[in-house]
Formats: C-alpha cells, structure tokens, sequence
C-alpha cells in the first residue's frame, strides 16, 4: 500500500473508534465536519511527502463545535484566524519557507474533548491515541523532522514510544528524540498563551527555538 492508502486505514480507525468521555469529529452537524483524515487539520496540511510535520495536541472542542457551523473549520479543517493557526503560518514561512500545504500536519487527540477549547485531557488518554494515531503517521509520512506544539504532545508521543516524559518544556525544546528516522522536537504552543510565556522577560526565545530546529533540519537533508 502507498502512503495515501495507509493513512486513510487510520482515518477509517478514528472513524469506527469510540472513546468514553469523549464525543466524534462526526457527532456534530450531521456531520459536516468529518473526513478520510485522522485529523480534519490535515485537509489544508496533508503533503503525505512531506519533510517538515506538524503536531497539534487536540482539534476542537465539543462546546465550539455545537455552535454555530464554521465554514473554514468544515472546509479547510482549522481556522486561520486563531492565534495558533496565524503564528504557525508565520514560523513556517519565516523558517522554512513553507506553506500549510507543504507540510503535513495532525493532532494527536483526534477526537472531541467536552467542554471549551482549553479543557484538558488526561496524560493517559493522550498517550493512548498518541501510540494509536499519531506515531504511525509519522511512521508512514516519514518526515525529516516533526515538531510537536506544547509539552503535552511531546511527552504523549515520548510516552507512546516508551521514552521518559520531560519535566519542563525547556527541557523538551533542548531533548529532541527519534521516532524511526524522524527527528521529534518541541515547541512551545503557538496560541498566544504558549508564546507569551515562552517570550517571558521580553526575550523571543520562540525564534531562537525554531532556528534551532530548522539548523538541524538544514543540517539533516544535506546530509
């Protein structure tokens, strides 16, 4: 099977899977929202060619899904206009040169949290689709690196690879480990949570964090 046929294996996975506690990307709106994708992120993310992947820690939360419909969320598969979205869009431009659509992008939690978009999940139920969902698209994308946004990810995919979780997030930014021949990074949150207080002091260690990252990329695919 190429790669297209394998990751769509593991959409029809989330597609039959039910978690207790937690609702489906197609419970809402008679299901505009569903997709042949692990995650609907991957709509305007899904170069299955990719170098450069993404992590995201979950897509949606049961309270915004149950507004309104939104439109880019349906067709796109995020909405731009959120902070995470719009300072994603400019680290990857900024570091790599690349566009959403150059890179293949997912969430770790590929189901529906109850609650608001800032509710928690707990450290084993992120590890759990981690080691379901997440660490099999890397394996199957193959990228060079993969950059995971928070140190919940990061530690979930650590934990589904049997490696020891990071206390902090400086030390997940500064202990990046290998998933086959992808190299796993951290990064802080791209929300403005996230950089507010990685930048805290009004030091922007948020570009000092990604040009690391993208030196050992550089570093990696001229190698």
């Amino acid at each position: 099977m190429d790669k297209n046929q394998q990751l769509l294996l593991l959409a029809k996975k989330r597609q039959r899977t039910r978690l207790p506690g937690y609702g489906c990307i197609g419970d809402f709106h008679d299901r505009v929202y569903e997709c042949d994708y692990v995650s609907p992120y991957t709509k305007s993310a899904g170069n299955v060619d990719a170098t450069v992947m993404v992590l995201l820690q979950d897509w949606s939360s049961a309270d915004r899904l149950s507004g309104p419909i939104n439109e880019n969320a349906m067709n796109l598969g995020h909405t731009p206009e959120l902070p995470t979205n719009r300072n994603l869009v400019a680290l990857l431009k900024a570091h790599f040169g690349f566009g959403l659509s150059d890179i293949y992008a997912t969430n770790i939690f590929p189901f529906v949290k109850q609650g608001n978009l800032s509710a928690r999940i707990p450290v084993r139920v992120l590890t759990e689709t981690a080691m379901d969902f997440a660490v099999p698209q890397i394996e199957i994308v193959n990228p060079v690196i993969a950059a995971c946004l928070g140190k919940d990810t990061f530690n979930a995919l650590r934990r589904a690879h049997g490696a020891k979780p990071v206390a902090t997030l400086e030390e997940g930014i500064r202990s990046p480990f290998f998933i086959c021949g992808t190299e796993v990074w951290c990064q802080a949150h791209t929300g403005a949570l996230g950089r507010i207080n990685r930048n805290r002091h009004g030091v922007d260690r948020v570009t000092s964090d990604w040009a690391r990252m993208a030196a050992a990329y550089n570093n990696r695919i001229q190698l």
